[in-house]
């Protein structure tokens, strides 16, 4: 599976999610900050998130200082269901009923052991179809 994974800051914890991802066999691309590339929070977040709704990543990773700017910014772009999660129980949750397809977290709150726990739930999450319609009923066609 391929991930992109975008922050409007370096830090320990994105660095983590890309070491843990890359671990497990996935391909990894950086955006913003961590590609060496100037971006602030909303254009990473547009950045990653159209890179997922266009299929050249599978899924999306974001962070920026407390998660909620970038899940807002990405939440935008058509075909894309963010979830700012905090910990692992809602990581797990937003992929089987919502089946969320760019995980966002917060720089601030978000330590490299937490971010791992939180990837590993999201990554054991599969979408359940009749959860996820529920979200594809009050999209807009």
């Amino acid at each position: 599976m391929k991930f992109c994974i975008g922050s409007d800051a370096p830090g320990e914890a994105p660095n983590a999610i890309a070491d843990a991802l890359r671990d497990h066999g996935h391909d990894v691309d950086l955006c913003g900050p961590l590609a060496g590339q100037e971006a602030g929070w909303a254009d990473v977040a547009r950045d990653v998130a159209s890179r997922v709704a266009a299929g050249s990543a599978d899924q999306g990773v974001l962070f920026c200082w407390t998660g909620t700017g970038v899940s807002i910014a990405a939440n935008k772009v058509p075909g894309i269901r963010a979830a700012l999660c905090g910990d692992a129980e809602t990581a797990r949750g937003a992929r089987a009923w919502n089946d969320a397809n760019v995980l966002c977290l917060s720089l601030r709150t978000t330590t490299p052991i937490l971010a791992r726990e939180i990837l590993e739930a999201w990554l054991s999450g599969s979408p359940d179809p009749s959860e996820a319609e529920q979200i594809a009923r009050i999209e807009p066609a």
